[in-house]
């Protein structure tokens, strides 16, 4: 095994198989190291020599597209000028970095991780080629790669929407005329897919009267998440001076940071404070801690760590609650409590941050606090 190993560059190392191969000469200035050295992450001879062999062609290939850079292109002296404009389109790679200069301004890091992961998706199975370039089919290998990724078809679908969002800004900036390859890909219905559940009032309360009996930071943030509705990083990234608990009508001033920004600009209320969310709100303003953040153990300066919170508080939940409930069920569950109640629609919308549809209601400043509080007050 080990003639056989050698000849396919494998390296057997500590229990371990490795990949091991010289860069061509002619390549050299294409790398920044003179040798590939990676784990195969196998204990497994017969794995690795397979995992090898599908390495070596792959590299082969990318190898010879390299070379192919480098040569004059055959008979190129009778290839029509008007066709060549296809190539004077953005690459993937440009058009993302300008998504990103026009549309990234005062987004968080998530939004700019999202952007680059996706694009990185594209250029990794279709290359970093002109938005031009790329054909209907191959958006749809695109998608079916995506799917045997293991993601599901809600999150293919948020891929699909990023780049399609990056190549329509890069052919309206630039004024291509071209076409959009991911804009009319075909998407499969999902019949595994799972969609979150409310909380019944019962497991509610339930929940409610733990986050009491425990009585920490993260009981709180549930407590406040609960009877308000707000989304997860909304509540985790608050300020302590956002929190208005002596007030008459006592309310949450939800607006974006620095670390936090919010979803969508009608994400910008005022939510009352009512029966749980008040209780934990006056108990992290009355925590003695020096610290400015509402929630400090998930927010700082540098970001608000909403995914960290998520993890933890979903798995201390999920012990009380039905499957297929989490922490975003309450916001599920919040707009059928009202609705119990009989309250306008447009009332549900901007307590909860909702869009609703229609010219008129962009006019006025919303709602009166007072009219929120009533309603609030009812579930």
């Amino acid at each position: 095994m080990r003639n056989k190993c050698e000849a396919n560059h494998v390296l057997y190392r500590d229990g371990v198989y490795y990949y091991v191969r010289r860069v061509p000469y002619d390549l050299t200035s294409h790398y920044d190291v003179k040798r590939l050295c990676f784990s195969l992450k196998t204990k497994s001879a017969s794995a690795a020599v397979r995992a090898s062999k599908s390495i070596n062609q792959r590299l082969e290939d990318y190898w010879l597209g390299l070379r192919l850079q480098n040569m004059d292109i055959p008979a190129i002296q009778v290839v029509k000028s008007g066709d060549t404009h296809e190539n004077d389109t953005l690459l993937m790679s440009e058009a993302c970095e300008l998504y990103l200069r026009l549309k990234g301004v005062g987004k968080d890091k998530v939004f700019i991780r999202t952007a680059n992961r996706n694009t990185q998706y594209v250029t990794k199975l279709l290359g970093d080629r002109p938005i031009s370039s790329y054909s209907s089919n191959e958006a749809a290998q695109f998608r079916d790669w995506c799917i045997d990724k293991g993601m599901g078809i809600k999150t293919v679908k948020r891929v699909f929407s990023s780049i399609r969002a990056i190549v329509n800004l890069a052919i309206a900036e630039e004024g291509f005329d071209c076409s959009n390859a991911f804009a009319k890909t075909y998407f499969p219905n999902d019949d595994n897919a799972q969609s979150r559940q409310p909380i019944s009032i019962q497991d509610i309360k339930k929940v409610q009267s733990l986050c009491r009996d425990n009585d920490d930071e993260m009981r709180w943030l549930i407590a406040l998440i609960s009877d308000t509705g707000m989304r997860l990083g909304e509540a985790a990234g608050l300020l302590k001076e956002d929190i208005k608990v002596n007030e008459p009508i006592p309310y949450v001033n939800l607006k974006p940071h620095p670390w936090r920004t919010l979803k969508t600009k009608g994400s910008q209320r005022l939510i009352p404070l009512t029966k749980e969310a008040l209780w934990a709100s006056k108990r992290l303003i009355e925590a003695s801690n020096d610290s400015i953040f509402a929630f400090p153990r998930y927010c700082d300066k540098t970001g608000c760590k909403a995914n960290s919170a998520s993890g933890g508080l979903n798995k201390w939940l999920h012990q009380y609650v039905p499957d297929n409930c989490v922490i975003h069920s309450f916001r599920h569950s919040l707009r059928d409590r009202l609705r119990a109640v009989e309250c306008p629609s447009d009332i549900v919308d901007a307590i909860g941050g909702w869009k609703t549809s229609g010219v008129g209601h962009g006019y006025g400043n919303g709602y009166p606090l007072g009219v929120l509080s009533k309603w609030v007050e009812k579930i």
